[in-house]
């Protein structure tokens, strides 16, 4: 294995945020992926069941491309050390566990339906908002800086293709539910920063410095970590809030 890893491990030049490298792959990705929701969403229309099959199926994709990831960042970035930094433990990487467990919880269409409703919703959010401020996706390997990009804009199909296939729920309540996954993810993630003593930074959420992430990093400087985070979580709260409007618009539309 670790011959693969070498043998993909092509070298580039850290393109820069907003770069035609950055502009022309997210907006071709945006594209295919509008294009390719709005397709498949027709096909399994009102059939929340099929609809969960490809989600299951893209989240298996998520999830050997985040194993491949690792085992690079391991042996060729970090040269056999595990770095916390890169836990797959953030809010773009939730998608992939809740897309994993579909099987699991196709018992239960309430749960289900919260699942799919919390991807519409912080799927389109992660994705758009990593394309928009894309440092976090920018490295000195090809495999690395495809793998980002493409994993968010597939971010993106899961978002949009969860609101028009009629997997997600629409209504204000139904996105209330969403907030109590997306509280659980945050527990889980603040109990992972303050195991590794601040070693990872999971959600962006670590109580050892402040936020990391573009503004709030100077919220937190400003008026303290806690202040940072919590304004940080509710900005994440209020993006969510608003991709469901505008899907419920969508919806609506077509």
């Amino acid at each position: 294995m670790s011959q693969v890893l070498k043998k993909t491990a092509w070298p580039m030049s850290i393109p820069k945020p907003y770069s035609p490298f950055h502009i022309i792959f997210s907006l071709a990705g945006i594209f295919l992926a509008v294009l390719a929701a709005n397709h498949l969403a027709g096909k399994y229309k009102h059939n929340p069941s099929k609809a969960a099959s490809l989600m299951t199926v893209c989240g298996i994709i998520l999830a050997l491309s985040e194993i491949y990831k690792q085992l690079f960042l391991y042996v060729i970035v970090n040269q056999g050390h595990f770095d916390w930094w890169f836990f797959p433990f953030q809010l773009c990487s939730t998608p992939m566990y809740l897309c994993l467990s579909l099987p699991i919880i196709k018992k239960y269409p309430s749960l289900r339906q919260t699942v799919c409703t919390y991807l519409q919703d912080f799927c389109l959010l992660g994705g758009v908002m990593a394309l928009l401020e894309p440092s976090g996706l920018l490295y000195p390997y090809w495999v690395l800086t495809l793998h980002g990009f493409i994993w968010h804009i597939l971010l993106i199909f899961l978002g949009l293709f969860s609101g028009l296939s009629g997997a997600s729920g629409h209504r204000i309540r139904e996105y209330a539910k969403t907030l109590l996954l997306l509280g659980a993810f945050c527990l889980i993630a603040f109990g992972i920063n303050v195991a590794t003593k601040g070693q990872a930074d999971m959600f962006y959420i670590s109580p050892y410095y402040p936020i990391t992430q573009i503004f709030f990093n100077q919220i937190s400087v400003k008026f303290g970590i806690l202040a940072g985070i919590l304004v940080y979580l509710s900005s994440i709260c209020l993006g969510g809030l608003l991709f469901h409007m505008l899907m419920d618009f969508y919806g609506r539309k077509l």
